[in-house]
């Protein structure tokens, strides 16, 4: 053998077993890879108690129910089904009915999703106040960011000394 037919065994022996391990992680993780099912994915999947996902949807109005010691109950639904969730922690501030969130957890025998974790998503004209006033010192700042702000944004928290504080919208 040559030096070059050897180079080229090696190269294509090691191109072989990469894709041979990234063939693996991938068939591993092919459940995982999703980032939250929705309530018809549950359903249809006839997903098992116990088994922890990410559930995703919107917070059905009406369904938000405060109980004692911070446990809530809720049902997140998705247009075609509908899931109810209980949680017991803090909520995020941007979680409210008609709201996107993600939740982690694990059903439960009953068809209860019971989760440890909440996360409210946010709409796409999201900007943290930092950023707002950067933009705003290079000229970049567009005139429709503070009209969409102004347009149903709820003004940001201020401290007690006067200062503003949280996101721009």
């Amino acid at each position: 053998m040559t030096r070059k037919q050897r180079r080229m065994t090696i190269i294509g022996g090691s191109l072989a077993v990469l894709a041979l391990a990234a063939a693996l992680v991938l068939n591993a993780l092919r459940d995982s890879i999703v980032f939250f099912s929705t309530p018809t994915m549950v359903a249809e999947n006839h997903v098992q108690p116990g088994k922890r996902f990410r559930l995703g949807g919107l917070v059905q109005p009406g369904s938000l129910q405060r109980g004692d010691n911070l446990a809530v109950t809720f049902e997140v639904a998705d247009g075609g089904a509908k899931l109810p969730v209980a949680y017991k922690g803090i909520l995020p501030d941007l979680f409210r009915e008609g709201q996107g969130v993600v939740a982690e957890g694990a059903l439960d025998a009953n068809g209860v999703f019971k989760a440890d974790t909440v996360l409210a998503k946010h709409d796409e004209t999201y900007m943290p106040k930092d950023v707002a006033d950067a933009l705003k010192k290079q000229g970049h700042w567009k005139d429709d960011y503070g009209a969409q702000a102004a347009g149903g944004a709820k003004p940001a928290a201020t401290t007690a000394q006067g200062n503003s504080q949280g996101a721009v919208r």
